[in-house]
C-alpha cells in the first residue's frame, strides 16, 4: 500500500468502525430496553442498563482491537435481551432479575476459565439452542403487526421505511425504522411529555437477590442463549475473516464485566457476531492487519453512545403505544429467521427442534419458571427417550 492511499483507507476504517457501532446500537436498543421492562426495570434502571452496556462494550471493544491488533468486537446480548422479553416477570422483582444476571456472568466466566465446561456448552445441540431462541422471539415478532392493527397512524411509516430499507440498504432498515419512530414521536407532540432533567446521564443500583426459579427461568437459558447465539458464532465470524477469537479472555472479561455491573443493569455482553462482519470484513480495509482501527473506533463510539443513553430512554418511554415494540420486532425478524432455520434445517434432530420451538413459543410457566427452560428440558427428554436403545 502505498503512502497515499493510506490516509483515506485508514478514515475508512474509522468510518466502518462507527457504522459497527451505531448500526450495533440503533437496531437492537428497543429490544434491550423491551428485555428489561418485562422483567420489572423501571424508565431509570433501563437508562443506567443502556448507559453501563454502551461503556462495557465500549471499553471492551478498544481494549482488545487495541491489545490484539485485531478488530474484536463486543456487543451486548440481543437474544439475551429477547429472552428477557418473552420472560415472565419474577416474582421476587427486577432485583432476582439482576441475581440471574449476577448467575449468567459467573457461568461465562467460568466457561472461560475451565475448559469442560466449555465442552459441556458445545455438546449441547445448536438446533435445541436456536429452537428455544426462535420460540421466544416468535411472540415479539408478531408485536408490530398486532401494533399496526391497533396505532395504524403510529405504525405504518416505521414498517414502511423498514420494508423500503430491506430493498435499498438493507443493513440500515432497522436504523432507519427507529429513525422513522423518532419522527412519529416528534409529529405527535410525545417529546412533549420528557423531562429535561429525564434526559440526564444516570446510573441506578439495584442490589440483587438470589432466587433458584428466576435462576432457572433467566440465568441459565440468558447463558446458554448468549454463549450458542453470540459468543460461538461471534468467534466463527472472525475466523472466516481469517482471526484468531481470544474466546477465553472475552468470556472472562464479558463474565467480570456482567457481574460487577448487573445492579446497574448490565444484563450481558458478548463477542459480537451480527455487526462483527462490519467491522473484520474487507470493507472496513483492504489490509486484514489494519482492520483493528475499525474496532478501536467502534468502541469510541460505543463509549460515546453512554451518555446518551438516559435521553433514548426517555424517549422511548414517551413514544405512542406499540411504537417501540413495533422497532423491536422488526430487529428481530431476521433473527427469528435465522434461527428457525438452523433449529429446523437438521433433520437429526427437527423432531426435537419442533417441540422445543413449541413449548418456548407457548410462554408456559410451571413452579415459577418460565417456558426457555422447559423448551430445552422438553428437547432435550425428547432425544434421550428417542435415543435411547430399547430393550428387547
Amino acid at each position: 500500500m502505498n503512502r497515499e492511499s493510506r490516509p483515506s483507507t485508514s478514515t475508512h476504517a474509522i468510518v466502518a468502525g462507527v457504522v459497527t457501532a451505531v448500526v450495533g446500537f440503533t437496531s437492537s436498543f428497543a429490544v434491550v430496553l423491551t428485555g428489561l421492562d418485562a422483567v420489572g426495570a423501571s424508565a431509570d434502571e433501563a437508562a443506567s442498563a443502556l448507559f453501563v452496556l454502551s461503556v462495557t462494550m465500549g471499553v471492551g471493544t478498544i481494549a482488545f482491537s487495541w491489545r490484539l491488533r485485531r478488530p474484536v468486537t463486543m456487543a451486548w446480548s440481543t437474544p439475551g435481551a429477547a429472552l428477557l422479553a418473552g420472560a415472565v416477570a419474577p416474582e421476587g422483582g427486577y432485583a432476582t432479575a439482576v441475581g440471574a444476571f449476577v448467575v449468567a456472568g459467573v457461568l461465562y466466566a467460568l466457561t472461560g476459565l475451565f475448559t469442560p465446561l466449555a465442552r459441556l456448552v458445545r455438546a449441547i445441540p445448536l438446533a435445541l439452542a436456536n429452537a428455544m431462541l426462535a420460540g421466544v422471539l416468535l411472540g415479539l415478532c408478531v408485536q408490530p403487526f398486532r401494533a399496526l392493527v391497533d396505532e395504524p397512524a403510529a405504525v405504518a411509516p416505521v414498517l414502511l421505511t423498514w420494508l423500503l430499507l430491506l430493498r435499498v440498504a438493507r443493513r440500515w432498515a432497522v436504523p432507519g425504522a427507529f429513525a422513522a419512530a423518532v419522527v412519529v414521536i416528534v409529529v405527535t407532540g410525545s417529546l412533549a411529555a420528557v423531562d429535561s432533567a429525564d434526559i440526564a446521564p444516570r446510573l441506578t443500583w439495584t442490589a440483587p437477590g438470589f432466587d433458584l426459579a428466576t435462576m432457572l427461568a433467566i440465568g441459565l437459558p440468558l447463558y446458554l442463549v448468549t454463549m450458542t447465539s453470540q459468543n460461538i458464532p461471534g468467534a466463527a465470524v472472525l475466523a472466516s475473516f481469517g482471526y484468531d477469537a481470544p474466546m477465553r479472555p472475552a468470556l472472562f472479561y464479558a463474565g467480570g464485566a456482567t457481574v460487577a455491573t448487573a445492579g446497574l443493569g448490565g444484563y450481558s455482553i458478548n463477542l459480537a457476531a451480527i455487526s462483527a462482519a462490519l467491522a473484520a470484513g474487507p470493507e472496513a480495509h483492504p489490509d486484514p492487519a489494519r482492520r483493528w482501527v475499525a474496532g478501536v473506533s467502534a468502541g469510541t463510539t460505543y463509549l460515546a453512545f453512554g451518555p446518551l443513553a438516559a435521553a433514548v430512554a426517555a424517549v422511548t418511554v414517551a413514544a405512542p403505544t406499540g411504537l417501540v415494540a413495533a422497532v423491536a420486532g422488526v430487529a428481530l425478524i431476521g433473527t427469528f429467521a435465522s434461527a428457525a432455520t438452523s433449529a429446523l434445517g437438521d433433520p437429526g434432530h427437527r423432531d426435537a427442534a419442533a417441540i422445543t420451538f413449541v413449548v418456548a413459543a407457548s410462554g408456559v410457566v410451571a413452579f415459577g419458571v418460565g417456558a426457555a427452560f422447559w423448551s430445552l428440558l422438553a428437547g432435550g427428554l425428547y432425544l434421550l427417550v428417542m435415543r435411547r436403545p430399547v430393550q428387547a
